[in-house]
């Protein structure tokens, strides 16, 4: 594994969305460019600001809708413009020190992809279903009919992933974030990675994983890191429903993935409630002071930094609110400052310590509404202190002695935080 994922922060992007692009209506993959990702590049000295340096994103490829029915693994999407715009976002991030991850959508392809359209009976298969009737009865990504599913046991499959990958990491990106990896045989990537890693061994490889057993699913796919719902899960759910012994939970679990491998981690992504709307506008803080204090290969999605909120919802366009159109400025953003600020502090103080990657963290005391935790390597210590309580509390911190982000009083090797509040203490 190379060793740059253990000081990279992403800022995770949908860019359709950024952009403003038509989604379900008037959408043409073969017409011409608009050039809208040029309005990414103004958005990269907000990266820097916050103190991330990566970013991650979703769909480029061109497409029939949202961007993860792909018909051209090798076109940028004419909503986003073409080639030429790609380069100059490339290249701008570059100058900055900005990594770019893209989302490779390799389990399934859109119907319009012409190697479904093309496909004859008897021809060569590289798609998953039978043929009756002379008619092809293709299977699909979890009952979405316009996801066709890509026949992973193929050659064929094969050769064309390995080959888009090369392609773009030879244009300049630092590896690929593995849609719906769970839904793809381990052997496949196995078979898949190394080849890429032949030709770019400075690649990263993260898999979305949203359920199994994560440290085995690493270890036969040789993939880098997964996605940690389960962590997002115990941070979310601990908060909303007044229940950090499941924020505790998930924790211990978290860290027992660290002997095989660093998860990369967040409190919101494009497919998910946003975190504000979650647990509301009072408890963000909290819930990214555990994000940037616990190990792993952290991101924040686009706009959580402001406190922006979006409901996800199962129907037709109920990705949308969570998926919006960004302004042309980071200057013209609403923002809740108390949030932004959150985030910019705890962001330096993970920079700080990039020791915070793959450290182990102790639950030092916990009740429904109030959790501390340690993190540290040897001598150097982050005490997290939290109170989603609506009454005063006071805290262990062990050897946290001095309050970097947050409020708290500290006497007698305790913390006291008021109603709502949070601290984090260096030893």
């Amino acid at each position: 594994m190379p060793s740059w994922p253990e000081h990279v922060m992403w800022w995770h992007v949908y860019p359709l969305g950024f952009v403003g692009a038509p989604i379900r209506d008037d959408v043409d993959p073969d017409a011409a460019p608009a050039h809208r990702l040029e309005r990414l590049e103004p958005w990269l000295d907000h990266v820097i600001s916050l103190g991330l340096n990566g970013l991650l994103l979703g769909p480029v490829f061109a497409s029939e809708t949202h961007g993860y029915d792909t018909v051209d693994h090798f076109r940028i999407d004419p909503r986003l413009g073409d080639d030429e715009d790609f380069g100059r976002l490339v290249a701008a991030a570059r100058e900055r020190g900005i990594r770019i991850l893209l989302d490779g959508v390799f389990n399934h392809v859109g119907r319009g992809h012409p190697a479904f359209r093309d496909l004859t009976e008897g021809g060569p298969q590289r798609f998953r279903g039978r043929w009756s009737d002379g008619r092809f009865e293709a299977e699909v990504f979890e009952g979405h009919d316009a996801l066709v599913a890509l026949d992973h046991s193929s050659p064929a499959v094969a050769d064309l992933v390995v080959e888009v990958m090369c392609h773009w990491l030879e244009r300049g990106i630092d590896g690929w974030r593995l849609d719906a990896a769970y839904a793809v045989p381990s052997s496949f990537w196995a078979e898949v990675l190394p080849r890429v890693r032949e030709r770019f061994p400075d690649a990263w490889f993260l898999g979305e994983v949203i359920h199994g057993e994560a440290a085995r699913i690493v270890e036969e796919s040789t993939m880098d890191s997964l996605t940690q719902y389960e962590l997002w899960q115990g941070v979310w759910h601990g908060i909303a429903d007044r229940n950090l012994f499941e924020l505790s939970h998930a924790i211990e679990r978290h860290d027992e993935l660290l002997r095989t491998f660093v998860p990369q981690t967040f409190v919101g992504n494009h497919d998910v409630t946003r975190i504000a709307s979650a647990v509301g506008a009072d408890f963000v803080p909290h819930a990214v002071a555990v994000l940037f204090t616990v190990a792993g290969t952290p991101s924040v999605y686009a706009g959580d930094e402001f406190g922006w909120t979006g409901v996800k919802e199962e129907r037709l366009g109920g990705d949308d609110a969570v998926r919006p159109e960004f302004p042309a400025t980071p200057g013209e953003a609403s923002a809740d400052a108390r949030i932004l600020e959150a985030h910019q502090a705890l962001i330096a103080l993970r920079r700080r310590k990039p020791w915070l990657w793959r450290a182990h963290t102790d639950v030092i005391e916990v009740a429904n509404t109030a959790i501390a935790l340690r993190t540290a390597v040897g001598d150097d210590a982050v005490v997290v202190a939290l109170n989603i309580g609506d009454e005063p509390v006071a805290l262990p911190v062990a050897d946290g002695r001095a309050v970097v982000a947050g409020a708290g009083s500290v006497a007698a090797g305790r913390i006291g935080l008021g109603p709502r509040g949070w601290a984090v203490l260096e030893a």
